[in-house]
């Protein structure tokens, strides 16, 4: 009951910051995202033009973030350290670089049994403008569960968040969102590199900030196999930060599109949409829900997405929203969701126990950031464009 009433408080924390971060920016009136996406259905009519459409949205996005052409993949160089286990899992504290000098940091989850089918799915779970991000309670018990039933979790810092994360300003540099996305692309080339994740059982999940990263690195990156952004796929909002909406990657001169139609690129894989009727996803299922049903139609799979709504809920990832999110990865990439149910059948986190700050940070005293690292915007800025050849 303790760890239940700390993680609501945290989560009450969350959405305030998350309140004071949206509404700092402006949004388009709900009638005009309905219409947008109107506008957008009118030119297709069948697959061969959708794949189209989002071929060119895909280009649009990598081009606004300045992305094009893509950085080299360097060596990761990663490191983990202070191994902890769990009931069921172990939690490690890991980073490696991005580009050189960049780093990642984060907490690597694993399943204390072995895995029914030989190998573990793998999973990403970015976090939203949260206080505490990967700290916080919720995201800890989203990727303990999600271990425990057979995945190979790798929770990881935003760009510019957290203690273990600072090498540029995430609410000023104006680059975040090619960062942030580049992180994603390199977090899954982590997850990959374990022999004992299997590559078609790749899965990202995410609230908020960290809903808009799912779908970004979804749309963008063919190896996710499902996804589930939570409280985040509106057509009239964009997000209110930098890392969501600080560069033009959702219109320029060759495109225009909103988060909700970038959600629905990923058809035709599973997509699982979390909404609630508290905040700018209050009407994904009469607008974002059924655009997406469209295209999945395109490609004969209409069932692969889903909508859960909570009309009385809030912005956040309390329980309430993780339950359907366990449920939908269980089915799609094959989880077992009996490691977290009780005798009655029900869906439970009793086995979770929190971790503290100390104990999940990447940097400190005896694991000190390494002396090449990068500092500050125009050092960061200058390692990305060398990758990219520039």
């Amino acid at each position: 009951m303790k760890a239940r009433l700390s993680i609501l408080f945290a989560t009450m924390v969350s959405i305030l910051v998350f309140s004071l971060t949206a509404n700092a920016f402006p949004k388009i009136p709900e009638e005009e995202g309905a219409r947008n996406l109107e506008a957008f259905g009118k030119t297709f009519s069948t697959l061969e033009e959708w794949q189209t459409r989002a071929k060119r949205n895909r280009e649009g996005i990598l081009k606004g973030s300045g992305l094009v052409p893509l950085p080299t993949r360097s060596p990761l160089n990663a490191y983990s350290h202070s191994s902890i286990k769990m009931d069921g899992y172990s939690v490690e504290n890991v980073h490696f670089e991005s580009l050189p000098g960049f780093f990642v940091t984060g907490n690597l989850y694993r399943p204390l049994r072995k895995g029914g089918l030989g190998k573990f799915a793998g999973i990403l779970c970015p976090h939203g403008h949260s206080k505490e991000g990967r700290l916080a309670e919720y995201t800890q018990a989203r990727c303990a569960s999600l271990a425990r039933m057979g995945a190979i979790v790798f929770a990881y810092d935003m760009v510019g968040w957290n203690d273990d994360s600072n090498q540029v300003d995430h609410r000023k540099d104006k680059n975040v969102f090619a960062y942030q996305t580049w992180n994603s692309m390199r977090a899954l080339d982590y997850l990959l590199s374990f022999r004992e994740v299997d590559p078609s059982r790749i899965g990202v999940t995410g609230e908020s900030g960290g809903g808009t990263q799912t779908f970004i690195l979804t749309a963008l990156d063919p190896r996710v196999r499902a996804a589930a952004p939570v409280v985040m796929a509106s057509a009239h909002f964009y997000g209110g930060c930098n890392c969501e909406s600080g560069m033009p990657v959702h219109e320029s001169n060759t495109h225009k599109t909103n988060n909700a139609e970038i959600a629905a690129m990923a058809a035709p894989r599973p997509l699982l949409l979390v909404s609630v009727g508290g905040d700018w996803t209050k009407n994904t299922p009469k607008v974002e829900f059924p655009y997406a049903k469209r295209i999945y139609s395109l490609f004969g799979s209409p069932n692969n997405v889903e909508n859960f709504h909570l009309a009385d809920e809030k912005h956040g990832y309390e329980f309430s929203k993780r339950k359907p999110v366990y449920r939908f990865l269980a089915k799609t990439l094959k989880l077992r969701l009996s490691q977290i149910t009780d005798e009655d059948g029900e869906i439970t986190e009793k086995f979770f126990k929190t971790l503290t700050k100390e104990q999940l940070q990447v940097f400190n005293k005896e694991n000190p950031r390494p002396q090449h690292s990068l500092a500050g915007s125009e050092a960061c800025l200058a390692a990305l464009r060398k990758a990219q050849g520039m």
